[in-house]
């Protein structure tokens, strides 16, 4: 008998359906990974096996756990299991976590409500856990808030949660997405290493094919709420059966066509320099009379890039990416060290002499929804920094410049009179781009800009940069720790260690023959699609 039976499960919410019909089963110590685009029911699928459904969803059919029917099981049923038999990990982990707890009482609130152990014993399992998913005591004690960790440590802090009770069924939602390449695989071996150990059922719901495939005994694939193609993973991705496989595996392994612009930047001047920049940061005081070393987030990192060259900053999380970048961005100043920028420095400069460098350097960050106002229509956001111009352009030029800024990215005029709500995750990053492109700027900072995105919104939008790049010749710098990413976009690659740049050349040179220590770690931990494929079935003979 499977450990998780779903036999014809259709929902609706609202009466819009969202599941049809989906079968679907989970052995114990068996890995099904679900896999589809934004929209296609996997989010909604694991709510179901929770039983965390919004008021107005009606669910048909049967799920099945452990012999327990879900669907019919009362509240109180569901709360002894989620947690101790069922435990999930949540996509976004800031909003998993409780902002105003520490991460030590959120590990062992579940330890102490479902085995009834003391608050000393709970605190020790949920250090063991920590120390687990790699966030040992030295570097972070229970007492850190969610506030205090990157998104990566936060992502960690939930997995913890969820396996602190080792549960006989994990649900993980992309559970890697905010981890650099090393730190997934780590993660990945843990997740495993539970399965192998305890026979734990995994049901891994990713848009990362390769990540899929190195984990998952079968794969269930969806698209608009029906299930496409079932089966053991490896040779359903091999054999790509229905042309929605075929599809999928393309967009994961897409490369953008794009000139080879390396030869045309590499002459002319400079479009930005840094030189030997420095970022301290204060240490953390233990007592009133320590006085702790700071800490040397950004080590004396020099480099500079060509106008219309695009460059990738990859590294481990905490390697001082995001630092760097603020830094360039004139949002933090450095402690040593100088940047130039159009051959003018911006180390020191006040808002007003930064007028310049602002119009011409712009940002797209990781979550776009994060960064935009709800309360805002696009027209606003996307208009945003025109208040660098020199003149303000009249409400009529306005509503022009955004109506060409939303055509260059893909989106109709009309969208600008919507809000970010009515935009699906690969509109709204489109959107970031036109909101960074409507100054015309020479350099683009992209951080992370597609690591939330399934593969084919992923291919459209790695589609539209390098199109961008040709047609405007704007500079990218792209701060990501996907490899597969840097080698589609980018001429050149920087390997960040420890505040330093420990490696630097041409992209395809630095990851076929990588030389440091740091860049081998990146480029062996990197999930690869084709790879991951051959490996599995020479496994299955």
């Amino acid at each position: 008998m499977a450990l998780l039976e779903i036999e014809k499960l259709s929902l609706s919410i609202a009466g819009m359906p969202i599941l049809k019909n989906v079968d679907l089963s989970i052995g114990a110590g068996e890995t099904m990974g679900l896999v589809g685009e934004s929209g296609s029911g996997k989010s909604m699928t694991a709510l179901t096996i929770m039983k965390l459904l919004p008021s107005a969803a009606r669910a048909t059919g049967r799920v099945t756990f452990d012999g327990i029917d879900i669907l019919a099981a009362p509240e109180a049923a569901m709360c002894r299991l989620r947690g101790d038999d069922i435990g999930m990990v949540f996509q976004e982990p800031m909003t998993a976590l409780n902002p105003v707890k520490t991460i030590g009482e959120q590990v062992a609130e579940g330890i102490r409500w479902h085995t009834g152990a003391s608050r000393a014993d709970a605190e020790a399992s949920a250090r063991r856990m920590l120390d687990r998913v790699g966030l040992p005591e030295a570097k972070f004690p229970l007492s850190r808030y969610p506030h205090q960790l990157s998104g990566g440590q936060r992502q960690r802090v939930v997995i913890a949660i969820a396996c602190a009770l080792k549960p006989k069924l994990l649900i993980a939602d992309e559970p890697t997405t905010a981890l650099d390449v090393v730190l997934q695989a780590q993660i990945l071996d843990l997740l495993r290493d539970l399965v192998d150990e305890i026979r734990m059922g995994l049901l891994l719901i990713s848009h990362d094919l390769a990540v899929v495939t190195d984990m998952a005994d079968r794969i269930t694939i969806l698209r608009h709420g029906d299930v496409m193609e079932e089966g053991e993973t490896a040779r359903t991705l091999s054999e790509q059966v229905h042309p929605y496989t075929r599809q999928l595996a393309e967009a994961s392994m897409h490369v953008p066509a794009r000139p080879n612009r390396h030869a045309a930047s590499a002459a002319g001047e400079n479009l930005l320099e840094v030189d030997r920049v420095v970022r301290d940061y204060p240490g953390r005081r233990r007592s009133l009379f320590d006085r702790p070393a700071p800490f040397r987030a950004v080590d004396g990192v020099s480099f500079s890039m060509k106008p219309g060259q695009s460059v990738a900053l990859v590294g481990r999380s905490g390697c001082g990416k995001s630092t760097l970048a603020r830094m360039i961005l004139a949002l933090d100043r450095p402690t040593a060290g100088e940047i130039r920028f159009l051959g003018e420095t911006l180390t020191g400069r006040g808002e007003a002499e930064l007028k310049p460098a602002r119009r011409n350097m712009q940002v797209v960050f990781q979550d776009p929804y994060g960064s935009f106002d709800p309360r805002h229509k696009v027209e606003r956001l996307v208009s945003e920094p025109l208040h660098v111009l020199d003149r303000q352009p009249s409400t009529a030029e306005r509503r022009d410049m955004v109506a060409a800024a939303l055509h260059e990215v893909g989106l109709r005029p009309e969208d600008m009179d919507k809000y970010p709500h009515e935009f699906s995750g690969g509109q709204r990053q489109r959107i970031s781009i036109a909101r960074a492109i409507i100054t015309r700027p020479k350099l683009v900072v992209a951080d992370e800009p597609v690591s939330a995105l399934d593969v084919s919104i992923r291919a459209q939008i790695l589609d539209l940069f390098a199109d961008l790049n040709q047609r405007l010749g704007v500079a990218y710098l792209f701060i990501t720790h996907d490899l597969t990413v840097a080698r589609a976009i980018t001429d050149e690659v920087m390997v960040m260690h420890d505040g330093r740049i420990v490696e630097e050349g041409r992209t395809g040179d630095v990851l076929d023959n990588p030389q440091s220590q740091a860049a081998k770690d990146l480029v062996d931990a990197a999930p690869d699609l084709r790879r991951a494929i051959r490996r599995r079935l020479v496994e299955q003979g």
